[in-house]
């Protein structure tokens, strides 16, 4: 891991994933690039181009001088920093700063999203998880400073899982850390009896080769989502791992997105890795 993202706004809140980075950055001798986005008030839009330009110049040094202010940190002393100011609405462009800088991994604090917001706009957290092409590390609530000791990773032992584990495997590396494959099993047409499930599980790990050397668990529970975070509460783990489709559009509406629902509703951090 050679390059960390990490969006911020100044806030207290984003404020806990920039100390999650430093801890990561000095563990693996990594760059955290910080980036703003600076949205520019909608009332320039129909005023004089060069009203615009001048309007835009004044916000960008003060964001320059926030931006310096803020990166004034103790804990960051020791870290290669590269503050970044991106011209952007929302975090949808995230990803696009992420693949252009050669990121390893973006990560960023979360308070989730609920009710109409989470079905019909979702969060910024949601947008970054569906576009990114690279892990993303959703801190909930303090930030992470001792590592991680015991991590649950979703699957249901099919090919697709392989590369996200081996991806996630990697990540965490530098940390001894449990790492526990969870299967939710549950009723309906994606119920499979002990023996389907057993062959699955069999023959995953047996493609994972000497990475396979690890627990499996199977919990029962009437929707994934509420498996992965009931097992993760009994099990006291301190990260749950989530591979993505990144779900778009119509079918993103329809079909929802397992990894988005963990990410909003869990209490403790979610590592999402794209499949």
């Amino acid at each position: 891991m050679k390059k960390i993202i990490v969006p911020v706004d100044f806030s207290l809140h984003s404020e806990n994933a920039l100390r999650t980075a430093a801890f990561f950055a000095n563990t693996n001798e990594a760059e955290i690039i910080v980036v703003h986005m600076l949205e520019t008030s909608n009332s320039v839009i129909s005023v004089s181009e060069a009203y615009v330009h001048e309007q835009i110049v004044f916000e960008l040094k003060l964001t320059e001088k926030k931006f310096q202010e803020y990166l004034d940190k103790p804990y960051l002393k020791d870290v290669k920093v590269t503050p970044i100011i991106k011209h952007h609405k929302s975090f949808s462009s995230l990803h696009k700063v992420a693949e252009e800088e050669g990121a390893d991994l973006i990560i960023l604090s979360s308070k989730g999203a609920t009710g109409l917001k989470e079905m019909f706009y979702g969060s910024n957290t949601e947008v970054v998880v569906r576009n990114s092409t690279i892990p993303v590390l959703v801190i909930k609530g303090l930030p992470v400073a001792d590592g991680f000791k015991k991590a649950i990773f979703a699957c249901d032992f099919s090919d697709d899982f392989i590369e996200p584990f081996k991806r996630a495997k990697d990540i965490l590396s530098v940390f001894n850390c449990d790492l526990q494959l969870l299967y939710v099993n549950t009723p309906g047409v994606k119920f499979r009896t002990t023996k389907e499930k057993q062959e699955r599980v069999d023959k995953f790990l047996n493609k994972l080769g000497k990475d396979g050397v690890v627990n499996v668990t199977e919990v029962s529970d009437y929707s994934i989502e509420e498996g992965i975070l009931e097992f993760a509460k009994t099990n006291e783990s301190d990260l749950i791992i989530m591979p993505t489709h990144g779900k778009h559009g119509l079918e993103h509406f329809l079909e929802g997105s397992i990894a988005e629902d963990v990410v909003n509703h869990a209490s403790l951090p979610v590592l999402t890795v794209k499949m």
